[in-house]
Parts: structure tokens; C-alpha cells; sequence
């Protein structure tokens, strides 16, 4: 109005589809700002994993994040929220009551997340291979490290943070999630069988 009364150039309103805008802004950043890079070198240098012992290896998971080793230089911290949290860590045996929680806090993670599967019992099974009610992680979710061992040493864990964090900055995995609203490198998991319905039913 002060532009208007002191003859200024008046103003001008834009309407239109709110999302077509902001994806037409988010390409035209993505592009000249180099944003994917900042977002790969953001994500891979915050793996927050979040507190989920699905079993023994937790005890292996804990140490990697204690005085000895301090996992923490690289970036990372075991946090107690899944909202605030992009990294799950899979930390041996999976049950079928336990997969449904996994499933859960997976989908209550924000993107761009990742998952690391440790220990034998996470990669196939491992002495419950062929147990009735064992669930393979990655049918409930998408796994980008594996880490083996019975149980894997704690450094064994520090180096697949490691590795994670290669593959984020060397395939641009979260700028390219954040660009195309998606992961281009890993179709989502969708579970054959609902792995909650033993509660829900």
C-alpha cells in the first residue's frame, strides 16, 4: 500500500498449484545451487540411528558408541525418537512380532532414512534359520549395509557407518531422493503379508 500511495510499481500476486511451484523451485535449486551435494554431505555426516534392539547384537551396537571406539566423531548419535532419527540398525534377530515394530518405526522415520542389518541372525537367519517365526529384515524394509558376524565387533559397526556414508556421498542417494521425491538406487519394501497383523486382527 506505501509503494501504491507513493505512485511505486504496484504488486503482484502469483496463483496456482502450490506443489507444481514448489517442485519447478526445487529443480531450479537443485540445479544452480548444487543443493544435491550439500544435502549428500548433510545426510551422510548425521546418521542418527534410532534406539530399536531387536536382540543381542544391541549389546555389540552399544559399544560402538562407547568411550572405546566413539562412533560419535563420525557424525553419528543413537537417538530415542524415530522422528528424529534417519538411520535403523537392525541389530540381529528379527521375530514376527518384532517385525511389525521395525515396520513401524521404518514409516515414522523422515526421509532421506537408511537401514544397516548386523549380525548373522539379520543377514539369513543365522542359528533360527529355519525357525517358524523369524522374519528376514529385508522383507519388512529396504537394507542398504549388511554387516556379518555372530556377533559383529563393534568396529565392524563403525566401519559400515563408514560405508554408508560413502554410498550416500558417492551416489548422491539423498540429494536424488530429495530431487525426485523418491530413492532412485532402491525400490520401496512393501512386506507380502502385513507384518502387524497379529495385532491389528
Amino acid at each position: 500500500m506505501a509503494g501504491e500511495e507513493r505512485g511505486g510499481p504496484r504488486g503482484r500476486v502469483y496463483a496456482g498449484s502450490l506443489d507444481v511451484a514448489a517442485s519447478r523451485a526445487r529443480a531450479l535449486l537443485m540445479k544452480r545451487a548444487g543443493l544435491g551435494k550439500v544435502a549428500d554431505w548433510a545426510a551422510a555426516f548425521s546418521l542418527w540411528p534410532v534406539h530399536l534392539t531387536t536382540s543381542c547384537c544391541g549389546c555389540e551396537f552399544a559399544a560402538t558408541w562407547g568411550p572405546r571406539l566413539d562412533a560419535e566423531r563420525y557424525g553419528s548419535l543413537p537417538w530415542v525418537g524415530p522422528r528424529q532419527t534417519n538411520l535403523i540398525i537392525v541389530e540381529g534377530t528379527v521375530t514376527r512380532k518384532m517385525a511389525c515394530a521395525v515396520r513401524v518405526v521404518w514409516e515414522q522415520m523422515p526421509y532421506p532414512k537408511f537401514a544397516i542389518a548386523m549380525g548373522a541372525c539379520a543377514l539369513d537367519g543365522g542359528i533360527f534359520y529355519n525357525s517358524y517365526n523369524i522374519v528376514r529384515p529385508w522383507e519388512v524394509i529396504p537394507i542398504d549395509v549388511y554387516i556379518p558376524g555372530c556377533p559383529p565387533r563393534p568396529e565392524a559397526v563403525a566401519r559400515a557407518i563408514l560405508e554408508l556414508q560413502r554410498k550416500i556421498r558417492e551416489e548422491g542417494v539423498a540429494g536424488r531422493w530429495i530431487a525426485e521425491g523418491r530413492r532412485p538406487d532402491k525400490p520401496p519394501v512393501r512386506p507380502r503379508e502385513d507384518p502387524c497383523s497379529w495385532w491389528r486382527g
